[in-house]
């Protein structure tokens, strides 16, 4: 976690609608006057698709969505089921499909007031390079 006078940046693992709903209820509730940015990698082309309607309907709830590619672990791709297919079903319209090096670049550059990033796959390898660009 990071906070200081210009940002806060908060890492969670939620990687299913009902934790990702608690988590973003919780920061409006401690944070209702923010702008909530947040960075998400949906994890397995399985559960993305079983819980799309779920996952696009939670990720509505930023004020800014940052979608990156879905994590594979275990599985191979299913057809049809990409982070571009979710990104349509999100109603929101400050919402991007981004690569991880755009993630940084956009904190670098936009220095977003309250960031977030969530997920099971790879993200948490942004953790560290995120921290830094914020404490600077």
């Amino acid at each position: 976690m990071v906070r200081n006078e210009k940002s806060i940046y908060i890492d969670d693992y939620a990687h299913h609608p009902e934790e990702l709903r608690a988590f973003l209820s919780s920061l409006r509730k401690l944070y209702p006057n923010k702008k909530l940015s947040v960075v998400f990698q949906p994890h397995l082309f399985s559960r993305t698709r079983d819980f799309v309607d779920g996952f696009a309907e939670v990720l509505a709830m930023a004020d800014e969505l940052l979608l990156m590619e879905i994590y594979p672990a275990r599985e191979l791709p299913i057809e049809g089921v990409t982070s571009s297919w979710l990104l349509d079903k999100v109603q929101l319209e400050d919402k991007r499909l981004v690569s991880p090096e755009a993630v940084l670049e956009y904190v670098k550059n936009e220095q977003p007031e309250l960031l977030v990033t969530v997920g099971a796959g790879d993200i948490d390898r942004l953790v560290k390079p995120l921290k830094e660009i914020l404490e600077k």
